[in-house]
């Protein structure tokens, strides 16, 4: 691993303890660029990627670049959110140091990708990218925490992207103890978007049937377990990749670094391909 990797692995270590024993919920440890340019218009939404990042890839980079360039007229902010408690997943194989510096490094392709799709006339409306920690496992929970950070106007209105696999465990009721009903969205989804990136596969079904699920909320087919047909309108659902090209996701990347690294180049963007076959976060083949 290089002296640049070796010192941003302990500026990182050092900032999850910090994070670890304090009573914060969320924290921003760091922003890009590292000088932001100064603008008299604060952002009037923030776009947030909450994933476990691990590795980023390019079909994160495809959701965030795909909202921002879709509304350039808006001032934004872009919050790259890392859950050190995860409802779902462990925390291997790559721990979370070297998780923050991959965003980190996909941060920096992100902007340099924003840049090269833009003309001059629109570089100010590139978003500065934030890069934060929380410890808080469930989308509620983190839009409150969000909004309470300190670094964001309040009220500021939250636009989350997510998948289509991540819209279904949003909407499952098994993650909203004790009475295991969607009521607890109510505050988040009446303040709040989703920009879901469609994902049609055998897995997840046709895009039409993932049209259909959302056409089911707003047509009253989740009422009885609490949520409200209005919500729908506060989703939408975006193309994901086309049917010809291959699919992207963290969990080929992770396979690809044991079975066919060449692949990394179409899998991930090119610094964190380096930070993988340099520092060698996924060397053990841990279940995953």
């Amino acid at each position: 691993m290089n002296a640049s990797f070796q010192t941003l692995k302990s500026q990182y270590r050092s900032a999850l303890k910090r994070f670890a024993e304090s009573t914060k919920n969320l924290e921003v440890v760091t922003s890009l660029p590292l000088e932001p340019r100064q603008s008299s218009a604060g952002p009037e939404v923030v776009y947030v990627l909450d994933s476990s990042f691990n590795p980023p890839t390019f079909a994160h980079r495809r959701i965030a670049s795909s909202a921002i360039l879709e509304n350039l007229g808006k001032p934004a902010r872009l919050l790259l959110l890392l859950a050190t408690q995860n409802a779902d997943k462990p925390s291997k194989p790559a721990s979370f140091e070297d998780r923050l510096i991959m965003m980190q490094l996909f941060a920096q392709d992100l902007l340099a990708f924003l840049r090269s799709e833009l003309p001059a006339a629109d570089q100010e409306s590139i978003p500065v990218i934030d890069i934060g920690i929380t410890k808080k496992p469930y989308f509620v929970d983190k839009a409150t925490e969000i909004e309470s950070v300190g670094i964001y106007s309040p009220g500021l209105e939250q636009v989350h992207l997510t998948g289509y696999d991540t819209l279904i465990r949003i909407f499952n009721s098994k993650y909203y103890p004790p009475d295991h009903t969607l009521q607890p969205l109510e505050p988040f989804i009446s303040k709040h978007r989703l920009r879901v990136t469609m994902r049609p596969d055998s897995e997840w079904g046709s895009r039409g049937e993932q049209e259909a699920y959302l056409a089911n909320i707003a047509q009253g087919g989740r009422e009885n377990e609490g949520a409200k047909p209005e919500w729908a309108q506060r989703i939408k659902l975006v193309e994901g990749k086309k049917p010809e090209e291959k699919s992207v996701s963290s969990t080929r990347a992770r396979e690809a670094v044991h079975t066919k690294p060449e692949d990394l180049e179409w899998l991930v963007p090119q610094d964190v391909q380096g930070f993988i076959l340099s520092a060698r976060p996924y060397a053990e083949k841990t279940p995953i």
